[in-house]
Order: structure tokens, then C-alpha cells, then sequence
């Protein structure tokens, strides 16, 4: 069975553009939502990056947990899954930008969990390998990894090719205007437009926006647009999200026919209005 897999001036969103201050702040409840745009160390985007990694050893987990949070200070989180079940449940509840993957797994091999994978999500992946033949490492790039590093190897060298991939992956995705029917929207001036005429979101609704952007045509379940608006800490009735869609919906005028609702599923973002 496939799995789902799994981010202008206006009245709620103040785009501080100074370096000594780059929090952005709700006007009216003073909330912060951090948008760290530090160049420091060559990080490219203006956000926080969650990572996955699937490995059944706990020493890499906390080897590379440890050296990724240090040394991208604190902008690079990490999640670990120590088989292929685990992971590909933490990628249902949760949308990764990328995807650390151990080519040994139990249960399902790493190889095995990358063609789940790529039957829903574009998500980049590195493969962990281990003594990777010239075949094997093509018949993993035929499937869709972006990159691979052979074991036993150098923290130093996988954060580094980590870095590299999210500044060409996230890099390109934060700088186009993404495009849905009627619908466009910018990420890295929090732009939204309907038919080129510009539209002024709260909070929450953009996070949704975005979140049904990133990805049209996925059916998002309450669960994971609380997770994308809200976070992890969020405690309350998941019955909220319903509001907020009714609100988002108004907004977007008659563009907001194009998120539909699925019964007993959730909604998605259709390009017909």
C-alpha cells in the first residue's frame, strides 16, 4: 500500500530585512516565528531544515545529530528511524527536507525504502553505503538518490554534502514564485497573489498555503497541517484546522474553490477553481 510522504507587506507578517534583527514577529500577538537568514557557514536558506535519518546504529544517530546541530547552529534538526517501517511512518506524520538512508536497514533495505519513497515525495535523499559497487550506485541514482557517501565515513564530509544539496534544492525552491491555478506564491518574501492581485494571509493560513503549494494534489490529513502551521508542540482539538481552511478559503476569493476537501482524509490544492 502507498504512503503519503511528507513549509510583502502585510498586516501579520513583518519581514525584518535588517541582519542584526532577522525574527519575524505577528503584529497582533506578538508571536515569534524564527526565520534565521544567517549566511554563516554558507547556509542558503531561511529556515529550519528537519532531517531524517534511517540507520540501525544509535552511535551514527548521535554522531551526526550531534556535528549537524553543532555546527549548522541548531538550523539542521535531526529525526531518527532505526529501520525502513519507522521511517517511512515518520515521513507520513512529517514533511523532511531530507532524507539520510542507511542501504542495510532491517526489514526493508534502504533500496527497498527509496522506491516507497519516490512512488510520493520528491524529498532528496543520501544514501549511507556500505562497499558500494559501481552497479549498485548506479541502480541507486536510476531510482531517484541525490547523492551517496560509502561507509565508514566522515561526519565532516556528509554535512558537507548535505549543505550542498539544500543550496541547490531549497536555494532554487525559495527564490521561484510557486504557481497553482490561480493561485501564486513567492516563499522568499511571503508574496500571495490570486490572479496578480496580491492577498494579505495571517500566519497560520500562509504556513497552510505554502504547505498545500509545496505540494499540489497531495491530500493532507488535520494532523499533518497542524504539524506544518502549528508544530509539534501544539495541544488542542485538531477540528481547528477546519476554521482555518473555512478562513483561508474566504480570503483567496474565488480561487478558494481550489482546496477541496476529502471526506475522511483531509483537503488538498487542486488547480481548478
Amino acid at each position: 500500500m502507498n504512503r503519503p510522504i511528507n513549509r510583502q507587506k502585510q498586516p501579520f507578517h513583518v519581514f525584518c530585512k535588517q541582519k542584526q534583527d532577522s525574527s519575524l514577529y505577528n503584529k497582533r500577538s506578538g508571536e515569534r516565528f524564527d526565520e534565521a537568514v544567517s549566511k554563516e557557514k554558507g547556509f542558503c536558506a531561511i529556515m529550519e531544515y528537519q532531517i531524517l535519518l534511517m540507520e540501525q546504529k544509535n552511535e551514527i544517530h548521535k554522531m551526526v545529530r550531534d556535528y549537524f546541530v553543532e555546527n549548522s547552529r541548531g538550523i539542521m534538526q535531526i529525526d531518527f528511524a532505526e529501520n525502513g517501517e519507522k521511517g517511512l511512518d515518520r515521513m507520513e506524520e512529517k514533511q523532511y527536507d531530507l532524507v539520510l538512508l542507511d542501504t542495510r536497514l532491517p526489514q526493508l533495505s534502504g533500496f527497498q525504502v527509496l522506491r516507497k519513497i519516490r512512488k510520493q515525495s520528491s524529498c532528496p535523499v543520501i544514501f549511507l553505503m556500505e562497499g558500494g559497487s559501481r552497479e549498485r550506485i548506479l541502480e541507486a541514482y536510476e531510482l531517484g538518490v541525490d547523492d551517496y557517501v560509502l561507509k565508514p565515513f566522515h561526519v565532516a564530509e556528509l554535512f558537507a554534502k548535505t549543505n550542498a544539496l539544500f543550496k541547490r534544492c531549497k536555494g532554487i525552491r525559495l527564490n521561484e514564485k510557486m504557481v497553482c491555478g490561480r493561485i501564486a506564491l513567492s516563499p522568499d518574501t511571503m508574496e500571495v497573489s490570486v490572479d496578480d492581485r496580491a492577498v494579505y494571509l495571517p500566519n497560520k493560513e500562509y504556513l497552510m498555503l505554502k504547505t498545500f503549494m509545496e505540494q499540489p494534489g497531495r491530500v493532507f490529513s488535520r494532523e499533518q497541517l497542524l504539524m506544518s502551521a502549528w508544530g509539534y508542540d501544539y495541544v488542542g482539538e485538531k477540528r481547528v484546522i477546519d476554521n482555518h481552511i473555512k478562513k483561508l478559503r474566504t480570503l483567496l476569493d474565488h480561487a478558494g474553490r481550489q482546496i477541496c476537501t476529502v471526506n475522511g482524509r483531509g483537503y488538498r490544492l487542486t488547480d481548478q477553481s
